[in-house]
């Protein structure tokens, strides 16, 4: 299908989407996306319109609230224990789970616990709210007053002043005026809204707990739909939402108009208003090189791929995109590049996936240590460290022979690791059962401890050291970002863990291990004396006794003991401890 891409820049003002844009141009993309009839404006419909409308809600929604909320007995079958004032001191949801649908970041909690503000301008006010008016001069007056059934509030000597239906921001000019016809001169009146009226909201179709929520007329359609536990992402509509009173459809909300362009229009709620999600629309999935990987929902027939970068925000080195379709029984896929794609239409169920398809000509690599030339080098793409190190200006005090490389992906491996045995050590503390209630009570302290040591052990971050093995090391390749790090002949011998004084000594090639443990202050109650740790200069490890003769640049690292008298919990922690040693250089206690 030819057709013209549309010129859209978007921004997202929530933490969904990193690129700026003007309202102006995101909201063009929020009715792109949504279709005209699904925008934030207040929409004006015929009686045919709304009872159309009305027929397929409840033909949709059988058994549900109906729209016309006004019997005791809808109210009894959705009402639910509720405030007419929210309190906002509960704690927002804690959300572990990266979010898969486009809006559903907006339903944990901060809308449901934020109560309208009573001093909003746009406001309008209704019956039931409180109204205080002081009036001073000539004639003195205070009262507050709530505004009766009919829209009126009374004030003396004046008579009725219809304030229902005015907005917040001019009900001290109306007041004023009103009194002003009585009293023309030296009467000085001042009036304001004091609390805005509770009312409660049907909240229903696809939301996760629809029911009868309590709130403040001026709460926004978002706290509401919070209170019900936000739109179902699985099968709600985050562009078709309605609201209803007496079975008249008086505004829909498209909440991509709020996600991509801020605007969301202002509605004052009365008891038994019904706030109504739609099914789910058409929907898309794209995923891979772009900033923002989500299921994004449509309702329009000429959306195109060049539509759907603009939302996606592929990253600098996108080139690629493949398209996945099923046609009937049939799956079909399709592949352009990103220029290529601007113009071919995204239909229903459509799932994309954006790729870098670009091959490195040269990486660079950082050298540290005790060199004297330059700090990065840039080498041909599958460079091995044997062209690097005639490059390399090495110290007066450098020894080449325990260079040794620092590597990202071997450091995302090595905690990679480490969390898999965390998750291995959980399961196993927590999955075996008691049967006697001294049993119950040492695997309730092992429980203890395990949690303690897992908290420290996962917030420990590896280095991705490589050790490079003699006579091997020239046909090591090199990575993008390597880090190769050239030691300096040094006199000083490290002492850490389980130890009394931690610190540094003179090397002294008569010492042994036990030497200088016990210049150290000796072991610490909780030390494992019989194994020790040594890493050497070029990061290879050895565990020894006392009497290892220490060599120059080593450092002795004391693990602690574990005590528990499970063996097999003793053995996950020791694993676990050793393997922080060696890929972290730090000795956790237990």
């Amino acid at each position: 299908m030819n057709m013209k891409p549309r010129s859209i820049v978007i921004a997202t003002s929530l933490a969904m989407a990193a690129t700026s844009m003007s309202a102006t141009a995101a909201s063009s993309y929020a009715d792109q996306i949504s279709g005209s009839g699904f925008g934030t404006s207040s929409n004006n419909m015929s009686q045919s319109q709304n009872q159309s409308n009305i027929n397929v809600s409840t033909q949709a929604f059988a058994g549900a609230v109906p729209g016309q909320a006004t019997t005791q007995e809808a109210v009894n079958a959705a009402s639910l224990p509720s405030q007419s004032v929210i309190n906002t001191t509960r704690p927002y949801q804690d959300i572990k789970t990266q979010d898969m649908m486009f809006g559903e970041q907006l339903f944990r909690g901060a809308f449901s616990t934020t109560s309208g503000s009573t001093f909003n301008d746009s406001y309008v006010i209704n019956p039931g709210d409180n109204v205080q008016v002081r009036m001073w001069g000539a004639y003195q007056y205070a009262a507050t007053m709530t505004v009766d059934p009919q829209g009126n509030i009374f004030l003396p000597n004046v008579g009725p002043v219809r304030v229902s239906g005015v907005q917040n921001g001019s009900l001290q000019n109306v007041v004023k005026n009103a009194v002003s016809r009585i009293y023309r001169s030296n009467v000085g009146v001042y009036a304001s809204l004091e609390q805005a009226q509770p009312v409660k909201v049907f909240v229903t179709g696809f939301v996760k707990q629809p029911g009868y929520y309590g709130g403040l007329a001026a709460d926004s359609v978002l706290s509401y739909l919070d209170r019900a536990g936000g739109v179902d992402p699985t099968r709600g509509s985050y562009i078709d939402i309605q609201i209803k009173r007496n079975g008249q459809m008086l505004q829909q909300v498209n909440l991509y108009d709020f996600l991509l362009a801020g605007k969301l229009q202002a509605f004052s709620f009365r008891d038994g208003d019904v706030i109504t999600v739609a099914p789910q629309k058409k929907t898309f999935v794209v995923s891979g090189q772009v900033q923002n990987e989500y299921t994004f929902e449509f309702d329009v027939n000429d959306l195109t791929i060049g539509d759907v970068l603009q939302v996606s925000n592929p990253a600098a080195n996108a080139t690629n995109i493949s398209i996945t379709r099923s046609a009937g029984r049939a799956q079909t896929a399709e592949y352009y590049s990103l220029s290529e794609a601007q113009n071919v239409p995204v239909y229903n169920g459509d799932q994309m996936v954006v790729t870098s398809d670009r091959y490195a000509g040269t990486i660079a690599v950082q050298v540290k240590g005790a060199h004297t030339g330059n700090g990065a080098m840039v080498v041909p793409y599958g460079a091995r460290l044997k062209d690097i190190v005639p490059q390399l200006q090495p110290s007066p005090l450098a020894k080449l022979t325990h260079l040794t490389i620092y590597r990202e992906s071997v450091a995302e491996q090595q905690k990679r690791m480490i969390n898999e045995s965390l998750d291995r050590l959980e399961e196993l503390t927590l999955a075996t059962q008691s049967t006697t209630r001294e049993e119950a009570a040492l695997r309730q302290d092992d429980a203890a401890l395990v949690k303690q040591f897992v908290a420290k052990a996962r917030n420990v971050q590896t280095d991705g050291q490589i050790v490079v093995v003699p006579n091997s090391w020239q046909d090591i390749i090199l990575q993008q970002g390597d880090i190769i790090e050239i030691p300096a002949q040094t006199s000083v011998i490290t002492v850490n863990g389980q130890v009394r004084a931690q610190g540094a000594l003179t090397f002294n090639p008569d010492y042994t291990v036990g030497d200088y443990v016990a210049n150290s202050g000796g072991f610490s109650d909780n030390a494992d004396t019989k194994d020790i740790l040594i890493i050497h200069q070029n990061g290879a490890s050895q565990v020894v006794n006392t009497a290892y003769r220490i060599q120059q640049g080593d450092e002795i690292m004391v693990l602690p003991k574990v005590k528990t008298k499970r063996v097999e919990i003793a053995r996950g922690l020791s694993q676990i401890v050793y393997q922080l040693a060696i890929a972290a250089k730090v000795v956790l206690d237990l």
